[in-house]
């Protein structure tokens, strides 16, 4: 019995872990490397990330990250938009940050997340994508406002 205990205390204490390092999420995701590999939907070579063990590590879990929404449509609720670890000005867009800085986030239900230019913490379930080049590498499902 308290065996079971320890094992089911350690499961929940590793998600707590993840979900309360919204800094140290946007760390681990800095190491991906891109590298060059034909893209047979395109016909040419483009940039393909290898996401790190670290990083394998994460998907399918529910992440946090503190950072700024990247609204998509104006600014305005959006149930999809670009969320970054900075802001519009020099974000992965605009500025001189990289794709690791940013994530495709989807609000759960689709319910819509108000626009805000200041910083907020979202969580979400963390999916990888290195194949579908219609969709940014990191994607977030199942979106809520932490803060």
């Amino acid at each position: 019995m308290i065996r079971h205990f320890l094992i089911l205390f350690i499961f929940c204490l590793g998600s707590m872990v993840v979900e309360g390092q919204g800094k140290e999420n946007w760390k681990t995701l800095s190491k991906v490397v891109q590298v060059q590999k034909m893209v047979e939907e395109v016909g040419f070579e483009m940039d393909v990330p290898v996401f790190s063990e670290q990083i394998k590590q994460l998907e399918g879990k529910t992440i946090e990250l503190r950072g700024y929404i990247l609204a998509l449509e104006g600014i305005k609720a959006q149930s999809h938009f670009m969320f970054s670890l900075f802001p519009y000005d020099i974000c992965f867009f605009c500025g001189g940050a990289g794709p690791e800085t940013v994530v495709e986030a989807f609000v759960k239900n689709d319910k819509k997340l108000n626009y805000s230019s200041k910083p907020v913490t979202i969580k979400g379930v963390l999916e990888l994508n290195d194949s579908d080049i219609n969709r940014h590498m990191y994607i977030l499902r199942e979106v809520v406002l932490v803060n």
